[in-house]
Order: C-alpha cells, then sequence, then structure tokens
C-alpha cells in the first residue's frame, strides 16, 4: 500500500532537497530523500511514496533510467512521477513522457507550481 503523505525526492543538489523538503513539510507531507538514482530506486521500494519528484541528472543511474524502472515495477508503476530537470531539450522532454512521467518541469522552477502541480496529480489519483 503506498504512503498518501510521503513524497519522495530525487536530487543530488542539497540545496534542492533543503527547499523541496521545507515546502513539502509546510504543506503537510512527509518528505523521503534520495540522493543518487540508486537510493532513489531503494527508497521508494522501501517507502511506497504518494509520488515522486526526480531529477534527471544523477550520480549511479540517473532519473530517464529510474523512471523506466519504476514504471516497468508492477508494485510501484502507479506511482505519480514528476521529472525536475535542468535538461529542457525536446528530445528528454517527450523521452521522460514515453517512459511514463506524469510531469515535467524544468529546473530553474517555481516552488509554488510544481506544489500545484503536485497537488493535481495527487488528486486525480485519488480519485482514479
Amino acid at each position: 500500500m503506498n504512503d498518501t503523505r510521503t513524497i519522495l525526492v530525487c536530487d543530488d543538489d542539497p540545496l534542492l532537497i533543503e527547499l523541496m523538503e521545507f515546502r513539502l513539510r509546510a504543506k503537510g507531507f512527509d518528505v523521503a530523500i534520495a540522493r543518487d538514482g540508486a537510493e532513489a530506486l531503494q527508497r521508494a521500494d522501501e517507502v511506497r511514496p504518494a509520488a515522486v519528484v526526480l531529477d534527471a541528472m544523477m550520480p549511479r543511474v540517473d532519473g530517464f533510467e529510474v523512471l523506466s524502472r519504476l514504471k516497468a515495477n508492477a508494485a510501484l508503476a502507479d506511482i505519480p512521477v514528476i521529472m525536475l530537470t535542468a535538461r529542457k531539450s525536446e528530445n528528454d522532454i517527450v523521452s521522460a513522457l514515453d517512459k511514463g512521467a506524469d510531469d515535467y518541469l524544468v529546473k530553474p522552477f517555481i516552488p509554488d507550481e510544481l506544489m500545484a502541480r503536485l497537488s493535481r496529480l495527487l488528486a486525480r489519483k485519488k480519485r482514479g
């Protein structure tokens, strides 16, 4: 069963992690952190978060591979994933959406926009 209050933030930038953790906790969420792709996969399996915010460029396993593996895992495939990355080429965006990303935001980003997109995804998941 998924944890409806936990958001998994996967990024190797400590400042971004701190910002995300602060914003999400202020909205009443619990936050799980992964600082590389391998840890992201492990934490997703342990926590079964309500949603994942995933950077594309991370050590060990990149975000696109993490996304592919999450969506290929029947137990994790229904977890919404928002890609949050500096990679903004059309190819990167289309590739992420093809692999199953539910949304795609480019850094630098507006934190309130990310929160709104995350809330929308979680509301849709609850209804669905």
